[in-house]
């Protein structure tokens, strides 16, 4: 595979309104490791919900950064939180332009330097502390979001939506007691799975809209292209946002 291009670029358009997140199609890979820590501190449990990438920027003491991953087919997505770096570089924040990625501004915005390395030979073939790159992976993926979000058996190409370079109405942090919440393509229980938005993860709300009641609200919140989730598990910062 050649060295990729956006999927969906940021659309030029009043950012006060919605503003699509910078999306690549990027190798992933799963990051396993039960028992560790990640460089947030956070200690991997099984089936654990969150992303790796290869920078520090996206750490939660700099933010809360969360990123919307999919297969390819579209079929499933989660939104996972950014807890940990890696894989292969540690200084390679490749959703930025040159002027502010840290290393490897040469490379095109969103091309992960392990990816150039292992299609096209960038930097001898060898990451940024001189190890030969292995495959092309610009995430790693914690097990329950690889296995039970997505529904991956193995390291494959995904849809990558870096959603703090977009814009909403309205932001809100997933709050369950600990799984994840269950995205549907509707406005009640009863609608399709499209997969899961973790535990922790910054969504953006669209828009929203009457539905069944869930621990006393009726109230669904679009956070996504068909992803509906009940504001029961939401806490918002409350700005006005439209009706779907």
């Amino acid at each position: 595979m050649s060295i990729s291009a956006p999927v969906e670029a940021r659309p030029k358009h009043d950012r006060r309104a919605l503003e699509r997140p910078l999306t690549y199609r990027l190798f992933a890979t799963r990051e396993g490791l039960v028992g560790g820590t990640t460089a947030s501190g956070h200690q991997i449990v099984e089936r654990d919900h969150f992303v790796a990438l290869p920078s520090p920027k996206t750490l939660p003491r700099k933010g809360n950064f969360t990123v919307r991953v999919c297969r390819t087919d579209g079929r499933r997505c989660e939104y996972a939180p950014v807890w940990d770096v890696g894989p292969w570089n540690e200084h390679d924040d490749y959703w930025n332009p040159a002027g502010v990625r840290a290393q490897f501004g040469s490379l095109p915005q969103g091309v992960p330097e392990a990816q150039a390395a292992y299609e096209n030979g960038f930097n001898g073939g060898k990451d940024e502390r001189g190890r030969t790159v292995r495959n092309p992976a610009g995430l790693d993926l914690a097990d329950g979001t690889f296995w039970d979000g997505l529904g991956l058996t193995g390291s494959s190409y995904v849809d990558v939506a870096f959603l703090w370079t977009g814009t909403a109405p309205d932001t809100a942090v997933v709050t369950t007691a600990g799984a994840p919440l269950v995205l549907r393509t509707g406005t009640g229980t009863t609608a399709p799975e499209a997969g899961f938005a973790a535990n922790g993860a910054q969504v953006p709300v669209e828009c929203t809209a009457e539905g069944e009641a869930v621990d006393g609200t009726t109230a669904w919140d679009r956070i996504g292209p068909g992803h509906y989730v009940s504001e029961a598990y939401l806490r918002r910062s409350r700005a006005a946002v439209p009706v779907c």
